[in-house]
């Protein structure tokens, strides 16, 4: 089914020949003549069926230019600057090549490819306009301006499968919702959400042009379909050989100089709508109702972005606006957990005890660090004790539980909503299996061995078995390396967390001025929170300098397919990413504080420095501390480096633009200045939020208002994407994907991990277990349960067994005992410093409790998972009623020509042949 009508998009990986058979289909076209001559007119400069001397004998674009007469040359300021056409004003530009004849060394040789590749264009039937740099704005730019004529997109859109309109849908539409009403003020204009007719819709072939809805040549084929065919030709075009070995692409023309840039032209300017009214200004409209902040309540229009952008980014906005939704719930969900903190923490026995004079203001604590710490009293603590039942309390719990199902519905939900959209924009029968036979050039261009395929019995490239085993290796060991740096620089960062801790210790005891805030600002915060602030900037630093590398080995693999290469890259990057970004709250959740040994037995790290211990109310404060800054911080960079960082380069690129008249400013020259969305936009895209989604699964435990940040995050997000991609980027080429790819596994795999993660941080991060079992099994006071869980949670260390190198310096006060965070039996005991029961008891709860919590979630996951079918029971009804009238249609047309040649006297259509095909179609109806 096509919402659109008129178009299809490109597929994520070209639906591509062999090398050869490429090369063939391009050089063999030839428009027909009566094409020719009614599309060149004395205005055009350089098309294949052209009077002037063309490319074959030996000019390129720029000398053709230079050969037309004066009077044919239009002045550029009778051609409107938003001016999508030849100057003619009746071919469209379907793309832009441009190029800067710069006379250096490599200028005879840029020539030279630039002449034979735009020869070989034309030789495919592309038909070329070139402004001269006379004409540009800085009068250095050269740009070539490609037209793909009638002939050209009918043969590929062949060889590229697209489908197109061949009748308006008839099938009912879905019930009204009865909320209808209610989200009104949230929907946008129906012309805007849906701006043409439902079609059903067929792969096109050139021999049945009369099946299909053509009412307009000219428009028959969308501009996002149009620039997909030409850009799978440049792809493919050869321009040469050089070294013995056959070039072709421009991709290689962009990386070596030749061109500057290629890309289609947006349509509009997207303050205001195009002067020609053969122009539909979606650009503008795409500006006006989606990618302005003000908008933020507002849906998207997802049919209008599919149709400007093509399907994958078309899916990306699709999967972030569902995902954002999602969030809504879990959002809700967690601020009325934080709220719950809130509203208890005056109620909180264990905060109490510490805060109180006569209980906390009692407990002498044992030094925090080695010599140059002193005792310290644990009142001293109160206000970190208070802040850490914000997030530690018994709906930390049970939000860690909700979370675990909420995964598992965002991600069936998505699936569901995933399969409507493959019915919606005709991408049902878009097989991931038809991208495996679609070579990247970059592939066929760097295999020199070719092999006989088994299954076509054709000559294909290859790469022999010793050389990908080589390249692999190479790429391992490079990604092992980063991930060790990462693990290095993590424990470089304990390390200064270990070595400052002595020293805010020390200081917020003899600093006067810090008094005040000293029971805020603890050294364990300030250690923690310093210490996240460096994390990511060394973060960031790293993602600089692996994001190329990760590039750059998976170029060195030389991937068959698009789809191959992409994988590839995402598992790297991803590796990289989840190492890089949750290494450190791994750390905090899961080791901090674990093997801190007790006083006179304390363990080091490099026999050097003692290991951190956690604040008496629990680590869980500072996991969040850690939590929000490294997700916090990642957020604002992010959305800095994708709007601000643009907008800038932009502004600076056409600083100079501005001093001129705008009539002088064409279409191609403002796009010029634009930034590229390049291949691996996307990419970036769905890494960032990926990453994000791992913070609010993975740990969300510790931090309930982790979704509300991410949902906030994400609001801002989508406009901030809609906002550069309309405004501050070229228009990429449209691609065609009918899922997510790669993603959905890695979010799936995150899903599950979060489970386990959640539960470890609930068991033995949090105070959670500890005080349930000090409730039921070691409570003092019946009427006050919890009355004494501070005492109890604390030992006894003789002040006296302190080894010499740990003694504090001074103990003004004389202490004779000190206390510490474990369960070990007191000096006087016979196991003296050894575990009580109490500790086993505590570790047995915690292990019992993952055991059970995971095998309730696991469990209620799975149930839900089958409980909710992939694809909705409606949808399943239209695909097959559509491929049911499709067939029909398909059949009744091929019947109507059998009887047209039955008519016609012609002796091939026999009536044995009208009866079989008449049979087909009963067949079909019975089936």
């Amino acid at each position: 089914m096509n919402r659109l009508g008129k178009k299809a998009n490109e597929t994520l990986i070209e639906m591509a020949l062999s090398a050869d058979d490429d090369i063939a289909v391009l050089t063999k076209f030839t428009p027909s003549q009566s094409e020719g001559e009614e599309c060149n007119g004395p205005e055009t400069i350089s098309t294949a069926g052209s009077e002037i001397p063309s490319s074959s004998e030996g000019l390129n674009s720029t000398e053709t230019t230079l050969l037309i007469p004066e009077h044919q040359v239009i002045d550029k300021r009778h051609q409107s600057k938003d001016s999508i056409f030849f100057r003619d004003g009746v071919r469209r530009i379907d793309f832009v090549l441009s190029y800067v004849d710069d006379l250096n060394k490599e200028w005879e040789k840029k020539l030279e490819r630039r002449k034979e590749f735009e020869s070989n264009l034309q030789k495919a039937g592309l038909e070329l306009e070139t402004e001269d740099k006379k004409e540009s704005e800085d009068g250095k730019i050269f740009f070539v301006k490609i037209h793909a004529p009638w002939e050209v997109l009918i043969t590929y859109a062949e060889v590229l499968n697209i489908k197109v309109p061949i009748r308006e849908n008839d099938i009912p539409p879905m019930v009204e919702n009865p909320l209808d009403c209610v989200l009104f003020p949230l929907r946008l204009p129906e012309k805007v959400m849906h701006p043409e007719p439902d079609y059903f819709t067929a792969p096109f072939s050139k021999d049945k042009q009369e099946l299909y809805l053509i009412n307009d040549e000219s428009t028959f084929f969308s501009p996002s379909m149009r620039n997909r065919i030409v850009n799978y030709i440049l792809t493919r075009c050869p321009y040469g050989t050089e070294e013995g070995k056959k070039k072709f692409g421009i991709k290689r023309l962009l990386n070596n100089g030749t061109y500057t840039a290629a890309y289609p032209l947006h349509d509009c300017q997207y303050w205001k709508k195009a002067s020609d009214p053969n122009c539909d200004s979606e650009r503008y409209t795409l500006y006006m109702e989606w990618a302005r902040f003000l908008r933020f309540y507002k849906e998207q229009p997802l049919v209008l972005i599919r149709k400007y952008y093509g399907e994958k980014i078309g899916i990306y906005f699709a999967w972030l606006g569902f995902y954002t939704e999602m969030l809504f719930l879990a959002a809700v969900v967690g601020l009325i957990c934080f709220l719950y903190g809130l509203f208890t923490m005056d109620e909180n026995m264990s905060s109490k005890e510490i805060c109180d004079p006569a209980i906390g203001g009692e407990i002498i604590m044992c030094p925090l660090c080695d010599r140059d710490c002193e005792y310290w009293r644990l009142n001293t603590t109160c206000e970190s004790s208070q802040y850490s039942h914000l997030f530690d309390n018994v709906a930390t719990l049970f939000f860690a539980i909700f979370m675990g199902i909420w995964v598992t519905l965002f991600l069936e939900f998505w699936k569901r909503r995933q399969a409507r959209l493959k019915y919606e924009w005709d991408l049902v029968d878009f097989e991931e299996e038809q991208q495996q036979l679609q070579l990247r050039p970059e592939y066929e261009a760097k295999c020199t061995q070719k092999k006989k395929n088994p299954v076509t019995q054709e000559m294909e490239p290859y790469i022999p078995l010793t050389s990908q085993a080589v390249r692999f290796c190479i790429s391992g060991a490079t990604v092992l390396f980063w991930v060790s740096l990462i693990i290095a620089s993590m424990i470089a960062v304990i390390v200064y967390r270990l070595a400052v801790y002595a020293a805010f210790a020390s200081l917020m005891e003899n600093t006067q001025t810090l008094q005040p805030i000293s029971g805020v600002l603890t050294p364990q915060l300030a250690t923690s929170v310093t210490a996240s602030c460096l994390n990511f900037v060394i973060i960031m630093i790293l993602n600089f300098f692996y994001e190329r590398i990760a590039i750059w080995i998976t170029d060195m693999e030389i991937p068959r397919t698009h789809m191959e290469y992409e994988n590839r890259l995402t598992m790297k990057m991803f590796l990289f990413q989840f190492v890089n970004y949750y290494s450190s709250c791994f750390y905090v959740a899961f080791f901090k504080g674990k093997f801190v040994g007790y006083p006179g037995a304390y363990t080091y790290m490099f026999n050097r420095w003692r290991n951190e211990e956690c604040d008496p109310a629990g680590c869980l404060i500072e996991l969040t501390t850690q939590l929000t800054i490294v997700m916090a911080g990642k957020q604002i960079w992010g959305n800095i480096q994708e709007a601000i960082v643009p907008w800038i380069c932009n502004w600076w690129g056409r600083r100079k633009a501005r001093n001129n008249p705008e009539n002088l400013y064409s279409r191609w020259e403002q796009d010029h200045d634009l930034q590229t969305f390049g291949a691996l936009g996307l990419f970036y895209e769905y890494l960032e939020m990926v990453i994000q989604f791992g913070f609010i699964t993975l740990f969300v435990a510790s931090f309930p208002l982790a979704p509300l940040l991410a949902l906030m995050n994400n609001i801002l997000e989508i406009r901030v994407d809609s906002w550069k991609l309309t405004t501050q980027y070229r228009r990429p080429v449209a691609a065609k994907a009918h899922s997510i790819g790669v993603w959905q596994e890695i979010l799936n795999g995150m899903a599950i991990l979060s489970v386990v993660t959640n539960a470890f941080i609930v068991a033995f991060t949090s105070d959670m277990i500890p005080r349930l079992v000090y409730y039921y099994a070691y409570f003092e006071n019946e009427h006050s349960p919890m009355s004494g869980y501070i005492n109890n949670s604390l030992s006894v260390f003789l002040i006296s067994d302190f080894p010499e190198e740990n003694k504090p310096k001074e103990n003004p006060e004389n202490f004779v005992i000190c206390r510490y965070r474990d369960y070990r039996y007191p000096p006087d005991h016979e196991k003296k410093y050894m575990h009580t029961m109490q500790f086993w008891h505590i570790l047995a709860a915690k292990l019992a409790f993952i055991i059970i919590m995971e095998h309730v979630v696991f469990i209620v996951k799975f149930f839900v998972a089958w409980m909710i079918p992939d694809v909705p029971a409606d949808v399943k009804a239209k695909i097959k009623r559509e491929k049911y009238l499709t067939q029909k249609i398909l059949h009744e047309y091929e019947l109507e020509k059998l009887k047209e040649r039955l008519c016609q006297g012609d002796t091939r259509a026999t009536e044995k042949e009208f009866i079989a095909t008449e049979g087909r179609m009963e067949l079909s109806r019975a089936m």
